[in-house]
């Protein structure tokens, strides 16, 4: 069974002119989807984008780290350990090759987990080692991920 994922891309860089030079024009663009909040966009600043913006390389650490989370919640659940507090931190290392085309070289996951007194933090942190398994963007991306998570334990 399929799934089919649409959204619509607009760049909004244009400063009247089109791109009739390198330097004529912005990178910004929005990303739209019916029902739901625009996102404005910029190139990474390393090309002159705007930093106050998120850029593509930006929403692929995000959504890999989504993915994760929440396929962790998942199994914790699944497994009777009671999360309370979830955040990440992560990572993504990338390299410019020659001409500047670059890719990711690899991310690391740097969850900080807030479970119950008395979970079994071996099942907890052994969860993360799954994920890649199950998570469509992890499935989809060809670097490695690396797995860094912290835990805190509240009362019962």
């Amino acid at each position: 069974m399929g799934h089919e994922y649409s959204s619509h891309v607009v760049w909004t860089g244009s400063r009247g002119n089109g791109t009739t030079g390198y330097h004529d024009f912005d990178r910004t663009w929005d990303i739209s989807i019916a029902g739901k909040s625009v996102i404005h966009c910029s190139n990474d600043p390393l090309l002159g984008g705007d930093p106050t913006k998120m850029n593509p390389e930006d929403l692929l650490l995000s959504a890999l780290s989504a993915c994760h989370m929440l396929w962790y919640l998942h199994y914790a659940s699944d497994e009777g350990i009671v999360v309370t507090s979830y955040a990440d931190d992560p990572v993504g290392l990338g390299k410019v090759g020659r001409g500047g085309a670059g890719r990711f070289s690899s991310a690391t996951l740097r969850p900080q987990i807030t479970v119950k007194t008395g979970t079994d933090l071996q099942a907890a942190e052994a969860i993360h080692h799954r994920i890649h398994e199950v998570c469509f963007i992890a499935r989809s991306i060809n670097f490695p991920v690396n797995y860094e998570p912290t835990f805190t334990t509240e009362g019962s």
